[in-house]
């Protein structure tokens, strides 16, 4: 269950609705998770291929203020990726697209990419890269567009998250299913927490210890269980490690 080395950043969200890309808000999380380094190497394959050039240049412009140099995944060698001196960012867009890629380059990416953090490159998701660092991409919201060989992501963290988590509207008369009643679901098939992530909040994970960060709570599933909220601050583990998962 403790996942040795590893330094993550798993953000529910990433776009500023006025600007469609980081808010202020974020970068200056992600500013502070990076410390003294200088170098980011950003994984834009959740969105369509003529976007990714697009995409990654915006990452670029927002952090070029911070001297903070962005290179994209696309034009990087595995060697670049070296602890202490880089950190990988993976953006929002189609979870399921987003996995596909990387399962399909011809170096795995997926695989290249655990092992980097594993051995302590620091690795900051939001929205669909939060999904990847799960086990599985089974608690993504998004649609499956493609189809990855297999659903099994990262796993830099033992639980699965589902980012944008939003609660019941009890005014609502709608008949859709509730992002409660979808994580219930998954648990009629699977015994693994599972954390809903709201908007405004995040993740800070060290080695053993996943901290919530942010203004919000988050809902925590257990399987056979009443959700739990979680305070800002929890160590996550804290909470859910008796579980056996």
């Amino acid at each position: 269950m403790v996942q040795q080395n590893i330094r993550a950043l798993l953000r529910s969200g990433s776009a500023d609705l006025k600007t469609g890309c980081l808010d202020p808000e974020i970068i200056a999380t992600i500013v502070e998770f990076l410390g003294d380094i200088k170098h980011v190497v950003f994984v834009p394959h959740a969105v369509a291929d003529k976007e990714r050039d697009g995409y990654t240049q915006e990452v670029r412009d927002r952090f070029a203020s911070f001297a903070i140099k962005v290179s994209d995944l696309r034009h990087v060698s595995p060697h670049h990726l070296i602890p202490d001196e880089t950190a990988i960012f993976v953006g929002g867009g189609n979870t399921y697209r987003l996995l596909d890629a990387l399962k399909q380059s011809h170096i795995k990416w997926d695989d290249i990419i655990r092992d980097k953090v594993q051995s302590g490159v620091r690795y900051i998701g939001t929205s669909a890269g939060t999904n990847l660092a799960c086990p599985t991409i089974k608690t993504t919201n998004d649609m499956p567009i493609v189809y990855p060989i297999s659903p099994i992501a990262l796993g830099l963290v033992w639980y699965q998250i589902n980012p944008h988590y939003q609660d019941p509207d009890p005014s609502s008369t709608h008949m859709g299913e509730t992002r409660e009643e979808r994580i219930k679901e998954f648990h009629e098939e699977n015994d693994i927490p599972v954390i809903g992530l709201r908007e405004g909040s995040w993740i800070r994970v060290k080695n053993d210890r996943s901290v919530l960060c942010g203004s919000k709570t988050a809902r925590l599933f257990l399987p056979g269980e009443v959700p739990l909220e979680l305070d800002p601050g929890c160590t996550v583990e804290s909470v859910i490690y008796p579980v056996k998962v």
